[in-house]
């Protein structure tokens, strides 16, 4: 694998498709703590492309289309379930916590102080899809 140029950001950005991707992009800003980055519309209404920031990370959304990408992807509704989820660190998971339960962000494990290290909890955002919140910080455990 080849080096990675020194950027601000990471070189691991993943992507996700929402049947609503403005009310997705309100929701993830308000409750999670995104902030938008770039949002380009589609000629629908809806988001051929978006970058949201959070830290040093980035997710990318769209709304669901017919795009050759956009065909090889799937909602969790309709294979049953997750196949990916996405683990963001952060200061204070016990406040966003409080924030995505009062969301109505679907609770899947509780708040509780990992074997590992850190502190998390895991949850189904409004369309689905499985995120992990967690104090654990990989690049500095000890």
């Amino acid at each position: 694998m080849s080096s990675v140029s020194s950027r601000s950001g990471s070189n691991l950005i993943p992507c996700l498709r929402y049947r609503d991707a403005p009310a997705a992009i309100d929701w993830l800003c308000r409750h999670f703590g995104f902030e938008r980055h770039l949002l380009v519309p589609d000629e629908q209404g809806g988001i051929a492309h978006a970058q949201l920031s959070c830290g040093t990370g980035m997710l990318m959304l769209g709304s669901l289309s017919e795009s050759a990408y956009g065909r090889l992807m799937c909602q969790p509704d309709e294979v049953g379930g997750c196949t990916q989820s996405l683990y963001l660190v952060v200061e204070d998971a016990d406040g966003l916590y409080a924030r995505a339960k009062a969301a109505g962000a679907e609770i899947l494990i509780e708040l509780k102080d990992e074997d590992y290290g850190g502190r998390g909890f895991t949850c189904r955002d409004l369309e689905g899809h499985l995120w992990t919140f967690g104090s654990y910080d990989p690049w500095r455990a000890d």
